[in-house]
């Protein structure tokens, strides 16, 4: 954890289905990256977000789900640990899932906003899972309602069926190729990986729910 103020507040949100045989102490040591750079010598340490109205970090047993609601203060350094627990958490998960990444700008301020200055805000989409297929298929059904509910807007839903087949054509190529790939010996690329950017329009809320 960097010794000087950090110029960041990051939020991590989202939850994650784990497989029923999956204990606390595995999911701790996928956790690490995040508790670890948190200053933090376990899970149950490093577990409390900097905000104390946020939930933080939770494993709920019963259900088998990791609740993640959580902030640090850090740097861009920050996103190693962020892949580094993508890669962990694939082997725990038990489906696709999200995770929302917001990288705050802690230096900025509203007279800085005022001038027209912009900030370094940052957002991103996260992707584990199981297997490649999993995680397409938890983005795909993120695509798809981001653009039926748009294009709602204007059409009815039932005209809006060439357009989701579309997109699943798309993916479906995106999957061919991936196995393309692996079959000739090349790995795959990342976890899903990040997508989207710090976007125009005003700041982004520092939590995103």
């Amino acid at each position: 954890m960097p010794s000087y103020n950090p110029p960041f507040e990051i939020h991590v949100h989202g939850q994650v289905q784990l497989r029923a045989d999956v204990g606390f102490d595995q999911l701790q040591e996928a956790l690490k990256p995040l508790w670890a750079y948190a200053g933090a010598k376990s899970l149950v340490d490093g577990s409390e977000s900097a905000y104390e109205e946020e939930p933080g970090i939770l494993f709920e047993p019963k259900d088998h789900m990791l609740q993640m609601c959580w902030t640090v203060r850090g740097d861009d350094d920050f996103r190693q640990s962020l892949d580094d627990m993508c890669m962990n958490l694939n082997e725990l998960a038990d489906q696709g899932s999200a995770i929302e990444i917001t990288f705050y700008d802690a230096e900025f301020d509203d007279e800085e906003q005022d001038r027209g200055a912009e900030s370094r805000d940052d957002f991103m989409m996260l992707f584990v899972g199981p297997t490649p297929a999993a995680i397409m298929q938890v983005q795909r059904d993120m695509l798809v309602q981001d653009v039926v509910s748009t294009m709602e807007r204007h059409f009815d839903a039932g005209e809006l069926v060439g357009v989701v087949a579309e997109i699943d054509k798309l993916f479906s190529q995106r999957f061919d190729a991936l196995v393309d790939s692996l079959e000739i010996g090349k790995p795959p690329r990342g976890t899903g990986g990040p997508g989207g950017g710090h976007g125009g329009g005003g700041r982004r809320p520092r939590h995103l729910h």
